[in-house]
């Protein structure tokens, strides 16, 4: 790993609204420089998106932002980030995404022009490369058209470009199932980590040539899809809590290859970069229950910069269209936080606590979100010699971190879930830190699930 000490080395440093690398967009947001922005999120209602379909589809995206916008400004919104996460026809077919970036920038435009009202558009394209299988990573036919849209997409609007990578998904789906820490530690601190050196390399070079920000990346595929089994009972919480701290491991790649920030919001592993490198990030919390449950409502915001929700569908609920529900909600909490920060550094930290308290004895993914604690495992992070040190310190300090709060009583777990600590730690202590041993011993175990030389192995 490049970064070999922290950049927030105490809790009380890494708060919302404030990073120490902020980034101003083409339009005057300065993201991390002292205001929390919400992050809209949002997609289409269920339908079919075809040549037929793409003028209704255009109507979709054009009144989320015009409303959007609207809606903000008579909430006296400070500005808004939207995050157009592409589907698969978009992507496909990049024209499709490409005018769509359009259509919505020119709407920011205008209300910027009329109004001086700042927004800007996320582009995240959706990683095509899974649907071959075994996955090609490098040699996909997928990549070109994902390229595509990075470039054009980002000349026709997107100021910040992410995506929510799949390298080594492939191999940790069925980690997950089996609940294999080995198999998860395999998938993201060698394979992921492998691959998002590829993909950050290219998307952070057209982001420099087009005058855009390369944002971040999102382990969603893996440690939102570990919380989500984890709700359903189906994998132990705290089995999903060590793979959102050996996520950040591969997530931090992008930045550093290049990435400013701010990173994805729906892998939660933002904190754990931000307190390493200092870059600003967005986290999705309470308001992401239009798409999904989570034990993480109000602890995600303590370092957020911006405040996001998840793909809300474009449906009409009683007081108005969903997104524009959704962005009031992101914004009247926005809205807090910055009046914290405005009243000074001791009320912005006392809404950080609380934030926090309200969540953190209550699962051990929100136990391993505390600031106190997200410092103390990047902390060990960035000690490591190579990634699969750094996974393993980090995931090894989260265990004491579990067993202290379940030890004390702060921590309840159930009693299927209190043999898993142990279990875990034990797991840990058998992979080599050594790449070239830990491959050549995993290869008999999962070498049948991906293709070496697409991680370049």
């Amino acid at each position: 790993m490049k970064f070999k000490e922290l950049t927030y080395k105490t809790p009380e440093e890494l708060l919302f609204g404030q990073a120490k690398y902020p980034v101003t967009t083409r339009r005057g947001l300065v993201i991390g420089g002292g205001t929390v922005y919400p992050e809209l999120n949002f997609t289409l209602p269920p339908m079919t998106i075809s040549a037929e379909t793409f003028p209704e589809v255009r109507e979709h995206y054009r009144s989320i932002i015009a409303d959007a916008c609207e809606h903000a400004q008579h909430l006296y919104s400070n500005g808004v980030i939207f995050e157009f996460e592409t589907l698969l026809e978009m992507t496909q077919n990049p024209a499709y995404g490409i005018e769509l970036v359009q259509i919505m920038n020119d709407i920011c435009e205008e209300n910027f022009v009329k109004h001086g009202f700042k927004s800007e558009i996320r582009l995240t394209p959706n990683d095509l490369r899974e649907f071959d299988r075994p996955p090609l990573c490098r040699t996909s036919k997928y990549l070109e058209a994902m390229w595509e849209l990075f470039d054009k997409g980002s000349q026709a609007g997107g100021d910040l470009l992410s995506i929510e990578s799949t390298g080594g998904k492939e191999v940790h789906d069925d980690a997950l199932m089996l609940c294999d820490i080995k198999q998860v530690v395999f998938a993201l601190a060698v394979l992921g980590v492998r691959d998002m050196k590829m993909l950050w390399q290219k998307i952070v070079a057209i982001a420099k040539k087009n005058g855009r920000h390369a944002g971040g990346d999102t382990a969603c595929g893996f440690g939102n899809t570990a919380m989500v089994l984890a709700e359903k009972g189906f994998i132990p919480r705290t089995f999903a809590a060590l793979v959102r701290v050996i996520s950040a491991v591969r997530t931090i790649v992008a930045i550093e290859e290049g990435a400013v920030g701010p990173d994805k919001d729906c892998g939660y592993e933002g904190p754990y970069l931000k307190a390493i490198t200092g870059t600003p990030i967005s986290m999705e919390g309470k308001a992401s229950a239009c798409a999904h449950f989570s034990p993480l409502g109000n602890i995600a915001a303590c370092c957020c910069d911006l405040w996001s929700n998840e793909s809300v569908q474009n449906v009409k609920l009683l007081s108005g269209m969903a997104p524009t529900v959704s962005l009031e909600q992101l914004e009247y909490d926005a809205r807090l936080l910055n009046q914290s920060l405005k009243a000074g550094k001791p009320t912005a930290q006392m809404l950080q606590s609380l934030l926090s308290d309200s969540d953190k004895y209550l699962d051990p993914q929100a136990l391993i979100l505390t600031p106190t604690n997200v410092i103390a495992i990047a902390g060990e992070m960035v000690k490591g010699e190579n990634y699969i040190d750094a996974a393993l310190k980090a995931a090894n300090k989260a265990l004491d971190i579990i067993e202290e709060a379940t030890a004390t009583g702060q921590l309840q777990l159930s009693e299927i879930e209190q043999p898993w600590t142990d279990m875990l730690r034990a797991a840990l202590t058998e992979i080599p830190t050594d790449e070239s041993a830990f491959v050549e011993e995993m290869l008999p175990v999962c070498g049948d699930k991906f293709i070496p030389a697409e991680y370049g192995l």
